[in-house]
C-alpha cells in the first residue's frame, strides 16, 4: 500500500537519490552545462535535507517511491523512481501538490518544465496544466542563478 505524507528528516537520503536519478534522465543533455556541473550526487543531498518541510512522499510499504516539493504557490518537484513509474503515483504526488498549494490559500499553481522534456510537457498536460510560454527559469548556482530555458504551465485550482 502507497501512503502520501509529509516528509520526515531520515526520508532525505531516499529523496535525494530519486531526485538525482530522475534529474539525469530527464535534464542531462536539455538544460546549460553549466547546470550540469553543478548539480552534483551531493548537492541534491544537501537540498534534499534543507528542503524536507516543502516535501511530501510517497511511501510504498516503508519505501520512498516519489516525491513533490513545493514553494508557496510553485510546484518546484515531481519525481517518482523507476519502481513506481508507470503505476499512477506521479498523478497522486501531482494531485496532492495541487491540493497543498490550495490548501495554502493559493487560486492557482504554476510550475516550471525544462523545454525539450516533452515526456513531462505531456505528463502535466494530460493532468490539466496549460503551458504559458518560454521564459528563462533561473535555477539556483553557488555563483548567482544559472538561466534554463523552461515553459511555464499554470492550473487554476479549487479551494
Amino acid at each position: 500500500m502507497t501512503e502520501i505524507r509529509l516528509a520526515r528528516p531520515d526520508d532525505a537520503a531516499a529523496v535525494a537519490q530519486i531526485w538525482y536519478d530522475g534529474w539525469q534522465q530527464a535534464h542531462r543533455g536539455r538544460v546549460p552545462d553549466e547546470l550540469v556541473e553543478v548539480r552534483t550526487r551531493e548537492s541534491f543531498d544537501t537540498r534534499a535535507a534543507a528542503l524536507v518541510e516543502e516535501t511530501s512522499v510517497a511511501d510504498r510499504d516503508g519505501t520512498i517511491i516519489g516525491f513533490i516539493m513545493i514553494n508557496n504557490d510553485e510546484v518546484e518537484q515531481v519525481y517518482v523512481a523507476e519502481a513506481g513509474r508507470g503505476t499512477g503515483i506521479a498523478d497522486t504526488l501531482l494531485a496532492e501538490a495541487e491540493r497543498r498549494i490550495a490548501a495554502g490559500g493559493h487560486s492557482r499553481a504554476w510550475l516550471a518544465v525544462v523545454a525539450d522534456n516533452t515526456r513531462a510537457r505531456r505528463f502535466y498536460e494530460r493532468n490539466g496544466w496549460t503551458d504559458e510560454g518560454l521564459f528563462d527559469h533561473l535555477a539556483p548556482g553557488p555563483d548567482g542563478p544559472i538561466p534554463v530555458p523552461c515553459h511555464r504551465y499554470a492550473k487554476p485550482l479549487t479551494t
